[in-house]
Order: structure tokens, then sequence, then C-alpha cells
């Protein structure tokens, strides 16, 4: 039986897995109702004092509200932007962060989108923002995530099939509202734990569409970065890749790996079982992880080169800053009295259970049908490191590729290297050299 302390210990640990300053209720007492309709409430937007280089004018930004359908009061948060090519003809993407439970504006405004944020909580534009090649989606997912709010906890979601059906819904909706998009290519990026959500959602859409049910999306491909997909191998490889990394010893090495074959009992027991197998499962591999965490030390376990920030692995309480201005919320159409939740605890305890699932069943299936799928992981992540990645490996429009010197948020380390590669992979021409 694992001791209190332990649990406490893990209880931390997965606190501080919440990379942002702090956290927030995804539930919000608010006294308007939330009409139960499928439209999007959208506008066009522009962020305040931001530079004037490209010219705004001709560029489409927009910000929008998502009214769920069958929920007791829940809104999904997003931003659309065109692509600064040519948004005719350029794919759309949407993007899906992970967590469970962080705000798509991380990867917005850190990563791949338009924006940089700087120290002076002001913005720049991104000379490797993926707009540059696609239309690109960045939605506030699950329920209760960054601007995204319900008004009842019941809304919340507890599985990747309700959260993927909601996507889903939404995008019904965004091809009605933008149709001049719905002929163009479609592909989907997930990022950590949106390598459970990006293959759920690919499977239904493909199954729609053979089915001819709703808008045809035209998609043709999904990827995952440093994804948490198959946690029977990924939690292992936790322990060889600390080991390959120098990160523990060998003595340690042999010392932990009979905690790793128990957690795949675990995780195999929630195979078969119920939620509460697989949150069993859950909290003993955490355990597991945080006995590796104490043998590395002050380690950033999303980028070994680095140390945590605090109990935290980044700062980002310039987002925190930048959206605490009235002006960013007013541009944005959001109401005041709605909080931005960077990292939803709700959501995260909700989707505990879930992680232990095994997702990537789906994916041959996909792939006998044409669906390409590149697997991407930057090799200085611990966590969702993915040991059978190699340089580059491709078959059958299965590619696995590790770019070197990146992190977690491959997008944020290497930019340049980042925007090629999704470029590269849309157009079929991935190769292993993207400088």
């Amino acid at each position: 039986m694992r001791s209190t302390t332990n649990l406490q210990q893990v209880e931390r640990l997965i606190k501080s897995l919440n990379s942002f300053p702090k956290d927030g209720s995804s539930v919000i007492q608010t006294d308007s109702s939330v009409v139960n309709v499928s439209r999007l409430v959208e506008q066009k937007f522009k962020f305040p004092s931001l530079p004037s280089s490209p010219n705004v004018e001709y560029l489409g930004s927009f910000a929008g509200y998502y009214p769920l359908p069958n929920t007791n009061g829940a809104r999904m948060f997003y931003f659309f932007f065109e692509s600064r090519n040519k948004k005719s003809e350029d794919p759309v993407v949407i993007w899906l962060s992970g967590g469970p439970g962080s705000s798509c504006s991380v990867t917005l405004f850190y990563e791949s989108g338009p924006f940089r944020i700087t120290d002076e909580v002001s913005l720049v534009w991104n000379d490797y923002g993926w707009d540059k090649v696609s239309n690109i989606l960045y939605i506030d997912q699950p329920i209760g995530t960054g601007f995204s709010y319900t008004t009842s906890e019941s809304d919340l979601r507890d599985n990747h099939i309700s959260v993927s059906n909601d996507l889903y819904n939404f995008l019904q909706e965004f091809f009605k509202a933008h149709m001049q998009f719905a002929q163009n290519d479609f592909f989907i990026v997930g990022q950590s734990y949106g390598g459970h959500t990006a293959p759920t959602l690919a499977s239904l859409i493909h199954q729609r569409n053979q089915e001819n049910v709703g808008i045809r999306i035209n998609l043709r491909g999904f990827a995952i970065g440093n994804g948490f997909t198959n946690p029977k191998i990924q939690y292992p490889a936790l322990l060889d890749y600390a080991k390959n990394e120098s990160l523990i010893k060998n003595y340690e090495h042999r010392r932990m790996t009979p905690m790793a074959e128990d957690c795949v009992s675990y995780i195999t027991a929630c195979d078969t079982g119920g939620k509460d197998a697989c949150r069993t499962a859950f909290h003993y591999c955490m355990e597991f992880f945080h006995e590796i965490l104490h043998c590395a030390g002050d380690i950033n376990y999303y980028d070994i080169r680095k140390n945590r920030v605090g109990s935290k692995c980044y700062d980002y309480s310039n987002l925190e800053n930048f959206y605490s201005k009235e002006s960013v919320k007013d541009a944005l159409n959001v109401r005041g009295d709605i909080p931005f939740v960077s990292f939803s605890s709700d959501v995260y305890s909700a989707l505990k259970g879930d992680l232990m699932k095994n997702l990537d069943v789906g994916i041959p299936a996909l792939l006998e049908d044409g669906i390409r799928v590149l697997i991407y992981a930057g090799d200085q992540d611990l966590l969702c490191n993915w040991l059978e990645a190699g340089e580059l490996r491709s078959h059958k429009g299965l590619s696995f590729l590790k770019v070197f010197q990146a992190g977690h948020m491959v997008a944020k380390d290497q930019p340049k290297v980042a925007l090629r590669m999704i470029q590269s992979w849309m157009h079929g021409r991935l190769v292993s050299h993207l400088d």
C-alpha cells in the first residue's frame, strides 16, 4: 500500500506539471444564460498596440465563442488566423494543446502563432508563425480552459471521446461560417495530451466523412508533437531516457525497473477496467515519475537543459499580465467577468484517468485509408519523450521525426525548423534536414 506521504508528494508533482504561475476555476457564476444554439459568435479583431507590419488590413484575425450543444452552459473560445500567404490555397490547421487543461494561448504567443509576447508585455510579429503556411485555428479546449467556460461542473469532460465530439461539432459550425475554406486541405496538430485528442478527432472526422454526415472536412493528416498517446510504452521510456541522458545512475535505473513494470501492470488493468482502475494507474505511474525526478534533481522535465522556475517548469506571467489588460479583453469581445484560466486544475482532474488510455490503436486504420501521420519530438523532453522517433523514419504515410535541441515545445525552441517541418510535411515533402 502506498503511503499518505507518497500520495501527497504525487499530488504536489501533479500541481507542478502546471507550467503557469497560477490556475483558476473552470466554472463561473453568471446570471446570463447560454442559449443552446449551434452557431458561432465571432468577430474580426486586432490586438491593441500591434506593430503595423505586415499590413494587418490584409490579415483575417478572428476570435469567438461556440456555444456547445447539449450542455448546461458551455462556451468554447477560439482564435482563427487566415494565412499570410495564399489563404484560398493553404491548408486549414487546428492546433490542440495539452495538459489537459492548458490554454492554446501559450502556443499562440510562445510557439507557432502570428505574434510573440515580449517581457514588456507587448506583441511583435513572429517571423516563423504557422499562419505563413496555413489558415490556423487555436482552440481553448477542453471546456474550462483559457477563455472557454461553463456555468455547470456537469459540462466538464472526463474522456477524450467527449472532447473530440465537442471539437467536431465546433468544426462543423466553423466551416458553415467560413465555407470558403471547406475545400482546403485540413490537418490536425496535437501536443502533449493532444496525443490523445488528435487521433480521436481524426478518426471521428474520417468516420463522419465516410458516412456522408455533415460538411465534409478534407482531412489529409494529423501530427502529434511530444505527445502522450500510449502510456504503456511511454512510462517505461521515462526510465530509459533518464538513464540515456545521464539524469540517473545505472543502479537507480535497476532499482526503479520494478516500479516501471508495476506501472505497466496498472495501465493494463486500466485497459479493461473502469475509471477507478485508470485513476489508480495514473497515481501509481506518477509516483514512479516522482522517483525519477527525485534522483534527477531540479530539472525542467519538459527541457532537461534547464532548471525549473520555482516549482514550475516555465514562467508565463507575461501572458497572464497581457490578458489582464482591459483593452485586450475588449478587443477579443470577452466579458470582463470571464477569467483567463491559463491552466485549469478542474479540467486536469476530470481527465486524469483518461490519460492512461492507449490512443494509438486506431492509427493503423487511418493510415490504411491514406490519412498521413507525423510523430515529432524534441529530444530534450523527459516527460513526453518518444525514444522510437529516431531522426526521420517514414513508412506508408507514417513519419517519425526527432528535432534536435528542442524540448517539449518544439516550435518555441526551434521555430524555423518547426515551420519548415510542418510546411514540408503538409505538402508531402518531409526531409531529415530542415535547417
